[in-house]
């Protein structure tokens, strides 16, 4: 690997970011150029073979190459394991990558940084964004915190790599970091479902918010908030389609031992499990039903679509014969009725995509709405 290697290949990501609509101005444009995104995946990371993770390690042919797809570059899995840990293959869920750097820089646009801003970035990730952050404003401007102490050791080291040594904090995004507060931006590289208010108090009013609001039922969207003199957020979704993994703090619970779904009520369903493949449709379900899961069961009747609240111990079960859906219920709370009702007031409202969608945050709470018919 030459140096000269490593910057053809940052100009050609950048030339194919520019040419996908990622990539907008020169300044982001001279920040993908300069900072090498395989100082960042010196410790490898891993690849999808079927149902399984195989490590890619820096020695290994084409790891260079693979550094500069546009492609998400799982760097941990199950918490702690990374790719100099495995000889062979793993089988459990990621908890940490490299993004997408077309994904990355789109978010780092919609940021809308000037010159002089100072910067919180919550999930330091392997620091490849840190990076083009403190390129972009200076590293003395940029505080990165990171939950897991691993990770924020690996993007330390590839930070100072770089010549860049910013303020990196390992600690609960979702607390912000108060002690540099306040920010003129605030950017999450991590899924939240509510966006604390702990960001809004820490930014400047006029200052900008841009995070992944995601739910349970896997439907996530980008949010940009602009931060008001009050204390409260307005702003709206970007549309999109984005997918990150969710801040650890708020992952769902194990499911545990499942309900008897031969229990509870059972009644025709208004609205069938099958709208909830379509991405819009279920972001929508996901502001009725905030904390359900959502999975398939093969029974013996058959295909079991249920969604499950496990902390209020409530449940919704459905079913197909024919065209017709039927639904049983379990638990303190109706969970389909509550879908079902946000679903049909949407349709009713003439099924507006999510960029219509608008975001406002108080210190009670997050309210998403869209625009009524």
């Amino acid at each position: 690997m030459t140096v000269t290697d490593s910057a053809a290949l940052r100009r050609d990501l950048a030339d194919r970011l520019a040419v996908a609509g990622a990539l907008r101005t020169g300044s982001w444009r001279t920040a993908v150029e300069a900072v090498p995104r395989h100082e960042f995946l010196r410790g490898g990371f891993f690849r999808r073979f079927g149902s399984a993770w195989r490590p890619v390690l820096a020695d290994r042919e084409g790891w260079l190459d693979l550094c500069y797809t546009d492609d998400s570059l799982v760097t941990q899995i199950a918490g702690t394991i990374v790719p100099g840990d495995i000889r062979g293959e793993i089988r459990r869920e990621p908890t940490s990558s490299s993004t997408l750097p077309s994904l990355v820089v789109r978010m780092l646009e919609d940021l809308q940084v000037a010159d002089g801003n100072r910067a919180l970035e919550i999930g330091t990730g392997t620091g490849y964004s840190t990076g083009l952050l403190c390129h972009r404003l200076g590293d003395d401007r940029v505080t990165s915190v990171e939950v897991d102490d691993g990770v924020s050791g690996r993007a330390s080291v590839g930070l100072s790599a770089c010549g860049y040594f910013p303020n990196l904090v390992v600690g609960d995004g979702l607390a912000g970091h108060k002690d540099g507060a306040p920010y003129d931006r605030v950017i999450a590289t991590c899924g939240v479902r509510e966006l604390p208010h702990t960001w809004i108090e820490q930014t400047k009013p006029g200052g900008i918010i841009l995070a992944p609001l995601c739910g349970w039922m896997h439907s996530s969207e980008l949010a940009q908030l602009t931060v008001g003199h009050d204390g409260v957020a307005h702003g709206r979704l970007l549309g999109g389609q984005v997918q990150f993994m969710l801040a650890r703090p708020q992952t769902p619970p194990p499911l545990g031992m499942l309900p008897d779904f031969e229990s509870g009520e059972e009644r025709p369903a208004r609205i069938g499990a099958d709208v909830l493949d379509d991405w819009d449709a279920r972001f929508v379900a996901q502001l009725a039903a905030s904390r359900a899961q959502r999975l398939s069961l093969t029974l013996d009747g058959g295909t079991q679509h249920v969604i499950v609240d496990v902390e209020a111990g409530a449940w919704a079960g459905l079913a197909r014969d024919g065209e017709q859906w039927t639904v049983r219920q379990g638990g303190p709370v109706p969970l389909w009725d509550a879908v079902e009702d946000h679903l049909l007031r949407w349709q009713a409202d003439g099924s507006p995509a999510l960029d219509r969608f608008e975001v406002m945050v108080t210190p009670e709470g997050q309210r998403i709405t869209w625009p009524s018919a």
